[in-house]
């Protein structure tokens, strides 16, 4: 199976430069906020970067920064806790296979459009209430963009992964999704934001690399 992790921690680091260094931030980051005000505090999350949308400003356009700041934070321990989990074991195989530079910039694209598809949707089913209101921290949205990325791959790219691995991902996006529609804590639009945007970024990751195959057998 893909997803078992039998390196060192030197050989991690060396192997998967951009997870360790995007785990590295996140905990840094934790560290931050906990030691300024705590990180369970919407208020205090607020102060150092979460993300906030509301009646006046419904896309967080008036602060830009906060789609970026957000992907990096989290509500306590346990979130963090989840999350790194996730990237420390699911992150690494698709960082090898897109290549460290457009790894990079595919994980900061599904949390970004994660936060954006959040916004979109509760928009409009709370927006016109005039007392919307929507703040959100954590890199799930990114987390569930490699999730998607590994959903195209099991689909379309069936030789590419093992039996146990592609069962691994059904369950996990299943129980995902469960999960987040159960807990009301859990921002359930920016995990299939971020889904939707892993599977189809990397569709297109896919086809341009079928296209370059095909001019140079040409």
């Amino acid at each position: 199976m893909i997803f078992l992790r039998y390196e060192s921690f030197r050989v991690y680091l060396r192997s998967y430069p951009i997870t360790s260094a995007i785990i590295a931030l996140n905990m840094l980051f934790f560290i931050f906020v906990a030691l300024n005000g705590g990180t369970t505090s919407g208020e205090n999350l607020y102060r150092w970067g979460a993300f906030l949308t509301f009646h006046g400003d419904p896309y967080g356009l008036e602060e830009p920064w906060r789609y970026l700041t957000s992907i990096f934070m989290h509500g306590g321990f346990q979130h963090l806790l989840f999350n790194m989990f996730a990237l420390l074991v699911f992150a690494p195989p698709l960082e090898r296979l897109l290549r460290p530079v457009k790894y990079a910039v595919f994980y900061l694209l599904c949390g970004l459009l994660g936060n954006l598809f959040s916004a979109v949707i509760k928009v409009m089913t709370e927006g016109g209430n005039g007392e919307f209101v929507h703040l959100s921290v954590g890199a799930s949205g990114a987390i569930y963009g490699i999730y998607g990325a590994y959903l195209y791959l099991s689909l379309f790219r069936k030789a590419w992964l093992d039996d146990g691995s592609r069962k691994t991902v059904y369950m996990i996006l299943g129980a995902g999704i469960i999960y987040s529609v159960i807990l009301p804590t859990i921002d359930l639009w920016a995990h299939v934001g971020g889904g939707l945007a892993g599977f189809l970024m990397y569709g297109l990751f896919d086809r341009a690399m079928v296209r370059r195959q095909r001019v140079v057998r040409r």
